[in-house]
This record gives structure tokens, C-alpha cells and sequence, in this order.
């Protein structure tokens, strides 16, 4: 596809050939679109039929590594090296996902602490940036061959309610893949964009899009008008999709074979089988009356009947979140005016029968669910390349804005090609105890590293009232007002001191020197995520160090010899570690530590309760 020389607002310069792809980098797929003869078109694969691919990782022993249809099959044969559904791991800190940690059949590291979660793999750890990287890495791979030319540029779609640092996970992830992406835009959006919905900006509406896929469910109400997309209201659940009415149609498989459902978490080739046969027992019935299959060598069987009166209870649980959406939103299911399907699970006539009968009206789901939005992407990609002008872009960040924090790294509060006007913060504290005065360093840039990026300015937030390090809250807010001018303002929140900066963020940098940056971020990503995991790996480990000293100082009297002889061990190890550059060593001594401490800590805090509660009442 060949574009027009254009600048961008974000001071990339789109050339003649380059090619704006969109990606859908779905939980259970992903897929990759682009314009074809003014049509948005999904990539297939080598067999010339599938556009999905699934978002599944295999790392096998010899080192390579297997994304999609290949590593889909070593689910069964080798659970623990293979890593699917990392979508719901994207900026999550352990303290997040402990409560779901028995869904996955592989280990995520408990760090007991706020930092990403990372996911061990034989002996390295990876973060769910990298695991998705390996993703993008294969969608890029099946455009290059399906274009014969290379590919740099993307728009990469997430669900309405991710955050700033799921947005921001979704990016990283990006530029490690070797793409610059031009923007993140939220699923529903783009799914409206698939169906022409937006594009005569003189027709204001309320949309609808209902998204139930293979592992979350979500419902967005959407008020377009002149071009712009505004989120009125998202609701749903991260855990209620197809892989839950497969679930219940194993069960139902299990009580006819005479099954206790226990087994299949210790026979997980078992439940495997029986999970894929419920799969394609979901599926063919969306389309006969009844079902006949076989497992574990014995006939099994359910009617379309008996499946809507398993799936009865999950499809309510979805329509229960469209009524808490409207009631968020404000709104009646008569003000909506268009209902938009997404998603595989969207299929089965239960759910186009009911999602029907509670907007009471007709659905808009002619075109394929899983490639909506990957679609809607591409639609976006063409905009952003100029192709389409009856859409309104505001304007956006050129480079993404952040400070300096401990090792040298750049925090990013504002991610390039977010909108302005904009206002976003973060909570930070102190490193060291009694600390007063904290230096807040602004950068912009794209690289992981403050050195590699361009100093805005700084200032001394002075007079912090003296407390144990990591007890005060500072609140570091980024402003930019619709000039592009931006003020940092920083609050400590238990004394209310406050200090403020105004800097004019692209001052001095021409669209040249934006373009040098974006395109050194792309060059050096592996690079830099390979120094900032060191780097906050060396932090993690240094925080457990102090804690694990501080622990023992509090607790020498209730831990024996042998306790206290490994824990310090153990200790010496992870500061030993800390001092390499290997993170995944790094690692293993924190979970090292992790692992034989954890009881004593539970043991300890059991102790400190007893003590406080000795001699006290307790009312009825």
C-alpha cells in the first residue's frame, strides 16, 4: 500500500511504501489487519484460511521459541513452558493476579512486591511485556511475508478499561517487537470504526459493543459525534468467556462418564482432551441440535438444549454487567442506537438472543467477530495515514513524559500520542529513612534509561517531614494544557508541602530529532528492557534486603538457629546476586529467599496478633 508523505503529530514522518498495520493482540488470539484497495483485510496464515493466531508462547529446550498454532499443541504435552492468556497479566503486579495464580499451568514469581509480575520459565523469568513482544514478533513476521516488505508502523488495540500501565505494558511491548506505535486504541472503538460506524460525523449516536471472547467479557457504551469516540461507560468481567461455558460443558461430560471432576487437575492430558472435545461440542451446536462424541474411549452426548441450559446462568451474568453500564452511563436501553458483536463466543445463538432482547433492537454482527477489531484497527492505521479525512484526530504528546527514579530509570506518567489536554499522576515515596528533600527529575523520550533521554527540567520538593522509608506519599502529577505546556506538581500527601514546575515539553526538538528518537527507541528496545530489568531487578533485591534484616532484628527470638543460620544465607546469596548483571540470578535468590521465608513471616505476624489480643475481651 503505498501512502502519501505526510508529518504526523507525534513528529514521525510516514514515507512513500510505508505501511500502517493494525493488531488485535487478543487473551486467546490475536490477529493482524491491513488496507487493501481502500478495504480493511486480515493476514491468513501459510494454509491461506486462518487470520487467527493464538496467544500462546512455547519455550522449548533447545532454546528456540514457538508462538501460535505450534505452541498451542504443546498445551497439553508441556503446560509448564507454555504461556497463554499473559493478556490478563499485562501491567499487573503479583499482589493482583495471587488470588487467580491456580488458573495458569505455569509459575509466576511472588516478590511480594508492587512490581510487574514476571512469569518463570525453566530458569529465566519473563515479564508479560516480553511474552507478548514474542506475539507481535509473529503477527509482524506473517505481514512482512504476506507484503513482501518490511513493517514499522502499527496500531495496537486494547479494551476500554485497561489502564495507563497496561496501555503503556501494550506499547513496550510493541517497540520491542520492532514497531512504533503510533496509537493504542480501545477495542470498542475500533470494532465501530469496522462497521463504518463514526465516519459521517453529521450522525451523533450512542453505540453499544458487546465483546464476549474466549477468556474476558466486557460491554462499552460509546457517544460518537464529529469524529471524536467517547467512552461513556465499561463493565464486565476478566474472567467469564467461552473457556467458561467449555468448562461447564466438561462437567456436564464428567457426571455422564461417571467422572469425579477433581481427577482432571492432577490428569491435565485428560482434561485437556475433554476440554477440546466441549470446545468443539460448543461449536458444532451452534449450528445442528445435538452433539456425539467420544472421551476416554465412551460416547458422550448433549443437545443445543441442554448446552443454553448450562450457558443460561453465564449469558445473565453478561447481561447484568449491560445493565450496570447503563445505569453508569445514565441511560436506557432505547437511547442506544446501534448494538455491535465482538468476539468468538458471540457465535452461538443464545447470545445473539438474548443480547437482542435486552436492547430491543437488531444486532450488527455481519461481519466476522474475531477480526472486528483488528480491522477497526487497520481503519485507524489509514486515518492516521492521511487517507481518511472526515475524522477528527486531537491533538496528541509528541514524545512520552516521565522522571527519573532509582538506577537511572525513566517512569513514564505520559505516554507519547496521548491527548491534549491531558492530566495524569503517580504515587512515589522515599528510598532512604528520614529522607527531607526528594529531587523529581522530568524527562521526555522513549528509551528506558534517563541518559538516553531529553532533561525538561527538575526541582527539590523540600521539607519532607522526616519518616521510615517507603511511609510518605508523594503525588507527582503531569499537566499539559492545550498549548502543550506542561506543569509537574508534587504533594506530600500526609503534610500537604507542595512544590510545581512549568516546562514547554518540545521546545527545541525538531521533528527530525523526534523521528531520531523514536526510531533509536525501536533500534535499542531489546537492549534497554535487558538493562531496566537488571536495574529493577538490583531495586527489588535491595528492598528485600533491607526488609529480610529488619525482619530479623524483629524476630531473632522466635526463630531457631537453623531458621536464622538460612534466612541470613539466604540474604548473603541475594546480595551477592544483586551485584551481577543477570537478572533471571537475581531472580532466583529472591524467590529463593521467598520461598523459605514466607512461612516464618506468617508464623511471625500469628505471633505479633496473639501477643496483641493476650488479656483482651472479645464482645459478643
Amino acid at each position: 500500500m503505498a501512502l502519501i508523505s505526510i508529518n504526523l503529530q507525534d513528529g514521525s514522518v510516514i514515507k512513500d511504501q510505508d505501511v500502517i498495520i493494525g493488531i488485535d493482540l487478543g487473551t486467546t488470539n490475536s490477529l493482524v489487519a491491513y488496507m487493501q484497495g481502500g478495504q480493511p483485510v486480515c493476514v491468513k496464515g501459510p494454509d491461506g484460511k486462518n487470520t487467527l493466531v493464538p496467544s500462546v508462547v512455547h519455550f522449548p529446550d533447545d532454546g528456540t521459541v514457538l508462538v501460535g498454532d505450534a505452541a498451542k499443541d504443546r498445551l497439553i504435552t508441556d503446560p509448564a513452558n507454555t504461556i497463554y492468556s499473559v493478556k490478563r497479566l499485562m501491567g499487573k503486579s503479583y499482589k493482583d493476579v495471587e488470588n487467580i495464580q491456580a488458573f495458569f499451568g505455569y509459575r509466576i514469581l511472588d516478590d511480594d512486591t508492587e512490581a510487574l509480575v514476571k512469569i518463570r520459565v525453566k530458569n529465566r523469568y519473563y515479564t508479560p511485556v516480553e511474552l507478548s513482544t514474542q506475539i507481535l514478533r509473529e503477527l509482524k513476521r506473517r505481514i512482512e511475508e504476506e507484503l513482501h516488505t518490511p513493517v514499522s508502523k502499527a496500531v495496537i488495540t486494547v479494551p476500554a478499561y485497561f489502564n495507563d500501565n497496561q496501555r503503556q505494558a501494550t506499547r513496550d511491548a510493541g517497540k520491542l517487537a520492532g514497531l512504533d506505535v503510533l496509537r493504542i486504541v480501545n477495542e470498542p472503538t475500533a470494532a465501530a470504526l469496522a462497521y463504518g460506524i463514526g465516519l459521517d460525523p453529521t450522525l451523533p449516536e450512542i453505540i453499544a459493543v458487546y465483546d464476549l471472547g474466549g477468556g474476558t467479557f466486557d460491554i462499552s457504551l460509546l457517544h460518537i459525534h464529529d469524529g471524536v469516540f467517547e467512552v461513556l461507560a465499561t463493565n464486565g468481567d476478566t474472567f467469564l468467556g467461552g473457556d467458561d461455558i467449555d468448562r461447564a460443558v466438561v462437567d456436564f461430560f464428567c457426571s455422564q462418564l461417571n467422572l469425579d471432576t477433581e481427577i482432571l487437575a492432577e490428569d491435565k492430558s485428560l482434561g485437556q482432551e475433554l476440554r477440546l472435545l466441549a470446545e468443539s461440542a460448543k461449536k458444532a451446536l451452534s449450528g445442528a441440535e445435538h452433539f456425539d462424541g467420544r472421551a476416554m474411549g465412551k460416547p458422550v452426548r448433549i443437545t443445543r438444549a441442554g448446552l443454553e441450559a448450562l450457558m443460561h446462568p453465564l449469558v445473565q451474568r453478561t447481561l447484568d454487567c449491560c445493565r450496570n453500564a447503563l445505569q453508569d452511563a445514565g441511560i436506557s436501553p432505547e437511547q442506544v442506537g446501534k448494538v455491535v458483536l465482538v468476539g468468538g463466543s458471540t457465535r452461538i445463538p443464545l447470545v445473539r438472543q438474548k443480547v437482542a432482547g435486552f436492547f430491543g433492537k437488531p444486532l450488527f454482527d455481519s461481519l466476522n467477530p474475531d477480526e472486528v477489531v483488528a480491522l477497526g484497527a487497520a481503519i485507524q492505521a489509514d486515518i492516521l495515514a492521511g487517507n481518511q479525512k472526515n475524522l477528527l484526530l486531537l491533538d496528541i504528546t509528541p514524545l512520552s513524559l516521565g522522571i527519573e527514579t532509582i538506577g537511572g530509570l525513566m517512569d513514564t506518567i505520559i505516554p507519547r500520542n496521548s491527548k491534549v489536554p491531558n492530566k495524569a499522576g503517580r504515587q512515589y515515596t522515599t528510598s532512604v529513612d528520614g529522607q527531607k528533600n526528594l529531587k523529581i527529575a522530568v524527562y521526555q523520550g522513549e528509551r528506558d534509561l534517563v541518559e538516553n533521554n531529553r532533561k525538561l527540567g527538575e526541582f527539590i520538593l523540600r521539607g519532607i517531614p522526616p519518616m521510615p522509608a517507603g511511609l510518605p506519599k508523594i503525588d507527582i502529577q503531569f499537566i499539559i494544557n492545550a498549548d502543550g505546556i506542561l506543569t509537574v506538581r508534587a504533594r506530600e500527601l500526609r503534610s500537604g508541602l507542595e512544590q510545581e514546575i512549568d516546562i514547554r515539553p518540545t521546545y527545541g526538538i525538531s521533528e527530525e530529532d523526534m523521528a531520531q528518537m523514536l526510531l533509536d527507541s525501536i533500534a535499542h528496545a531489546q537492549e534497554d528492557m535487558q538493562q531496566r530489568g537488571v536495574l529493577e531487578a538490583r531495586n527489588e533485591a535491595n528492598n528485600l534486603l533491607k526488609a529480610g534484616e529488619k525482619f530479623l532484628q524483629q524476630n531473632d527470638t522466635l526463630l531457631s538457629p537453623e531458621e536464622l543460620q538460612t534466612t541470613r544465607a539466604l540474604l548473603n546469596a541475594l546480595q551477592e546476586a544483586a551485584q551481577s548483571a543477570d537478572k533471571d540470578h537475581i531472580h532466583r535468590a529472591i524467590e529463593n529467599l521467598n520461598d523459605f521465608t514466607a512461612p516464618l513471616a506468617h508464623r511471625a505476624m500469628e505471633q505479633t496478633i496473639r501477643t496483641a489480643i493476650r488479656g483482651k475481651k472479645v464482645s459478643s
